[in-house]
């Protein structure tokens, strides 16, 4: 497992989050705030929330039914367990751990970084072609306990490793 280490000193945290300008997450959110209300994403809120972090998966992501959405989205805002919850999100086409962690942090965004090769290189992590669940468990707890240990929220902490990639010129090019 790769270990995932700040590559800027954590007293830039707070400076590097307040320039993040990514744009406005309000309708993203909101979205969220509505399937968490609801207990699953309606398939449109899904595809619009799976464009969002990436345009390349449409078609298929657009194949999923109404009701494979509902079902699988369901399973996923209905636990706790993070194996359960992802592997519910990953059964759907065209959703990897990326894009399946957009849709948990629209629904819980204190509690969920979105998994980008920007903030992996803040993090002295290379970015894969493929994300596996233990890979995204590792990513997971890690930023968990960065945001914890330098007292930020795990938003917070996001937005510095996404900026902080952005400003040194990443090689990147990611929608985020």
């Amino acid at each position: 497992m790769p270990s995932f280490e700040l590559q800027f000193p954590a007293s830039q945290i707070e400076a590097l989050a307040n320039r993040f300008g990514y744009g406005d997450e309000t309708r993203l959110l909101a979205v969220g705030a509505a399937a968490r209300a609801r207990g699953h994403y309606t398939r449109e809120e899904f595809i619009e929330v799976c464009a969002w972090k990436t345009a390349r998966s449409r078609s298929k992501v657009t194949s999923n039914r109404r009701a494979a959405v509902a079902a699988a989205t369901g399973r996923a805002l209905d636990t706790e367990d993070e194996v359960t919850r992802m592997s519910a999100l990953l059964d759907l086409a065209g959703v990897g751990v990326p894009t399946a962690s957009v849709l948990l942090y629209c629904v819980f965004p204190n509690e969920y970084p979105i998994l980008d090769v920007r903030a992996l290189e803040s993090l002295g992590v290379k970015p894969r072609s493929q994300y596996p669940l233990s890979f995204w468990l590792e990513y997971l707890s890690a930023c968990r306990e960065l945001a914890r240990r330098h007292e930020v929220s795990i938003r917070t902490l996001d937005k510095a490793l996404w900026q902080h990639s952005k400003e040194r010129a990443g090689v990147y090019g990611t929608r985020r």
